[in-house]
């Protein structure tokens, strides 16, 4: 019990360190890590053993694969051809970049998906002299939703979806059809609060209609590559059963074949100059706060705790399912607008796995893992600090002189989280629960 206490005053000390934001969440993890060790909770063989580096694989080798892609412009590409699309309207441009966003978040991580639209976005609201507001604030939501309906679009499936051995086809098909109905509703939510009021001089339309997005596109040739190994790679996800590859293998050889590409016929000299700017971009904070994070959770996980809470949660629930799964979603939703998701989402899978005897075993704990993904990925949207993007679009917005208030957001946001989540509620009462 000794051994018990002192894991979760860890855990919980780790936690606190982590929203109080005064330390970096990477180094907080770190010594959370270190302090398991330190106390005798595990040995160093235990402690890299809980780290997940199918998880880690994946998340390095997306990032140095978008990394790769974004020199081509294709991104900037999308922003623009979709504004010239709807005719430079701005209730159109409202809409079409949600879901230029959304579906971009899908396949990306939704903080690089933002730095690769905001900046175009922002451009183009400065040509029709309208409120950028709405526009940034539609495309925080829409990325934290279409983040939602694949394995490597949040960290959150991530971790669920390695860890617990679901592949990128499970959650297409299961959370894919609701998430369209969620972005639908959003789309429409933007277009009464904001879109239908909105108007543009012809004069500045037409500014916005002379784009070319043509010009966009710095390197061709990089494009081409770029392109086709991101179809491979989502090719050999779709079918990872098949082929017998985990979902970091996949990441990690469409990155090695990526850099490969994009450095043939380069000098020693150049290629070192190439390589060592792309794993720069790699986000090295977000990946050793998941070996730190892993090694906590493992931690707390050994003692039993986890275990013990498990039966605590089943007996509070009445080991009913329908129950259990829909008190997860809530819980996840409002407890991922006020912390940080991905930390919350560590903690809960090995609490979801240890429920596991009370509900038939592992294939039936299936609808509390689309619960928590559910619940964790969309309450995110519920304030300004729930997720990364939310608070990476603020950064931008404040460096450009447009006022990003955490009331404000909060105001329409949290009410909007509260309206998707509940279609989610309906959507695992009819399919699941």
């Amino acid at each position: 019990m000794t051994a018990m206490w002192t894991a979760v005053a860890v855990l919980a000390a780790t936690y606190a360190a982590v929203m109080s934001e005064k330390l970096n969440r990477s180094i907080v993890a770190l010594l959370g890590a270190l302090m398991m060790i330190v106390l005798g909770i595990l040995s160093q063989e235990e402690a890299i053993e809980g780290i997940d580096f199918n998880t880690i694989g994946l998340l390095v080798g997306m990032m140095i694969i978008v990394s790769i892609t974004r020199k081509s412009g294709v991104f900037e590409y999308l922003a623009i051809w979709s504004a010239k699309r709807v005719k430079a309207s701005p209730a159109g441009i409202l809409a079409m970049l949600a879901v230029v966003t959304a579906v971009m978040s899908a396949f990306l991580d939704n903080v690089t998906t933002v730095l690769l639209v905001v900046p175009v976005t922002l451009v183009i609201t400065e040509q029709l002299k309208v409120d950028p507001y709405p526009f940034l604030f539609s495309q925080i939501v829409a990325s934290n939703i279409g983040g939602t309906a694949t394995l490597i679009g949040d960290p959150p499936n991530i971790l669920i979806g390695t860890q617990v051995g679901l592949s990128f086809n499970d959650f297409v098909v299961n959370l894919a059809p609701v998430i369209i109905v969620v972005l639908i509703v959003h789309v429409l939510s933007m277009h009464v609060l904001w879109g239908r009021k909105m108007t543009a001089a012809p004069d500045a339309m037409a500014k916005v209609m002379a784009f070319d997005e043509r010009r966009a596109i710095t390197d061709h040739r990089l494009l081409k590559q770029a392109l086709a190994v991101l179809a491979i790679v989502i090719a050999a996800f779709v079918s990872s059963r098949h082929i017998g590859l985990e979902a970091g293998a996949i990441g990690m050889a469409g990155a090695a074949f990526l850099m490969l590409l994009d450095n043939v016929g380069r000098s020693s000299e150049h290629q070192t100059e190439n390589i060592t700017k792309v794993f720069g971009e790699v986000e090295w904070i977000t990946i050793f706060f998941f070996v730190g994070l892993f090694m906590v959770i493992a931690g707390v996980e050994h003692t039993g705790a986890l275990k013990l809470l498990a039966d605590q949660l089943v007996a509070a629930t009445g080991a009913d399912l329908q129950v259990t799964g829909l008190a997860v979603m809530w819980a996840s939703a409002v407890l991922s607008a006020i912390v940080d998701n991905i930390p919350f989402v560590a903690t809960m899978i090995p609490l979801i796995k240890a429920m596991a005897p009370s509900f038939g075993g592992p294939d039936g704990l299936m609808p509390l893992w689309w619960a928590l993904s559910l619940g964790a990925c969309l309450g995110g949207n519920g304030t300004l600090i729930g997720a990364s993007a939310n608070l990476t679009v603020a950064g931008i917005a404040e460096r450009n002189g447009i006022p990003f208030r955490f009331l404000r957001y909060t105001k329409i946001a949290f009410p909007l989280m509260i309206l998707h989540v509940a279609i989610c509620h309906v959507y695992l009462l009819w399919r699941y629960l």
